[in-house]
């Protein structure tokens, strides 16, 4: 990146860290040594190891957040600082901090608001093959949900605009607030990219905070629950549809002896079929009105988004316009 845009820029390199003492140090001193004229703050989760003070020896500016979990240090983090450019990166030494000068690159020349740096060899250093099938499952299941604007969604290394970053509402309270990042762009359709670079091994005594299981339920958690507030039509659509197959699976049999008999015998089951038939068509409706809302919610968000300033409009002004700004002010 070219030095005279980097001073131009204010940025921000943010590393949420929780017992990562052992790599906070190089991680730091690496981003200084990318990104000479940027901040770097190490927000500290309650770590019980001195990862804080290694980030202060080396010279980060260190922060705490007492709530734990990533996606609520990820909070914090987004509302506190202001910068113009905000690098977001782990504290374990995975991810390379020589590649930020290239995120920022690619962030300026494809004028998106929001790089993922996707990860090289992911797969073949999950730790464990139940974190290797789950990137694949949950990465396929959020472009059959959401769309195909992303292929790492777990990736903790990104770079944002301001514009962003002060437009992401940012509810989640875990590992699960990269998937609300993705979801957030494709919702409102901002412009994004991906840019593949390597991932590296955790070095010897750093290890991985993940839960094969329970962030993977957590993750399933999440999904259900912005697919019901960004797609709600779909959402109770399929469970209008279930709650149909599972009233046409009890109310066959009735209706098969009625019309063979002309009786009912069994009203009991047929009453229980009527009421799942009731319940689909309320969730129908509940999806058609809740679709009507979830649009309304994404005209806000997307007009929020607009009225912040953007990054390029004000950096692409031609010399005259700025000459002229400045002869109006004088």
């Amino acid at each position: 990146m070219d030095d005279a845009a980097s001073g131009e820029l204010k940025i921000a390199v943010l590393l949420p860290c929780f017992n990562e003492a052992s790599t906070i140090a190089s991680v730091v001193q690496g981003f200084r040594s990318a990104l000479p004229s940027a901040r770097i703050y190490v927000y500290d989760n309650n770590s019980t190891d001195g990862t804080a003070l290694a980030a202060m020896l080396a010279g980060a500016e260190v922060r705490r957040e007492r709530r734990q979990g990533k996606g609520h240090v990820v909070r914090r983090m987004f509302a506190d600082i202001e910068a113009d450019l905000y690098i977001m990166a782990d504290g374990d030494g995975t991810y390379a901090p020589e590649d930020a000068d290239e995120l920022v690159r690619t962030l300026l020349t494809e004028r998106v608001d929001m790089v993922v740096g996707t990860r090289r060899g992911v797969h073949a250093d999950a730790g464990r093959q139940g974190h290797a099938a789950g990137n694949r499952l949950f990465n396929l299941l959020y472009r059959q949900m959401f769309g195909s604007d992303f292929t790492d969604i777990f990736s903790g290394y990104r770079i944002f605009t301001r514009r962003f970053v002060k437009s992401f509402p940012a509810v989640s309270g875990g590992f699960e607030i990269e998937t609300e990042m993705s979801v957030h762009a494709s919702r409102l359709k901002l412009p994004v990219t991906e840019l593949e670079l390597d991932y590296g091994r955790r070095p010897e005594g750093s290890f991985s905070k993940l839960s094969t299981f329970r962030d993977g339920f957590r993750i399933l958690r999440m999904f259900a629950m912005l697919m019901k507030e960004t797609r709600p039509f779909a959402f109770f659509a399929v469970i209008a549809a279930l709650f149909c197959c599972a009233g046409l699976l009890f109310s066959a049999p009735v209706l098969i002896e009625y019309f063979e008999t002309g009786l009912v015998p069994r009203m009991p089951t047929w009453v229980f079929s009527l009421s799942l038939y009731g319940l689909g068509f309320v969730s129908f409706a509940a999806g058609v009105i809740l679709d009507s809302v979830a649009r309304g919610r994404n005209e806000v968000l997307r007009l929020n988004y607009i009225n912040l300033p953007s990054l390029f409009s004000e950096r692409q002004r031609s010399p005259v316009a700025a000459t002229e700004g400045k002869r109006d002010a004088a």
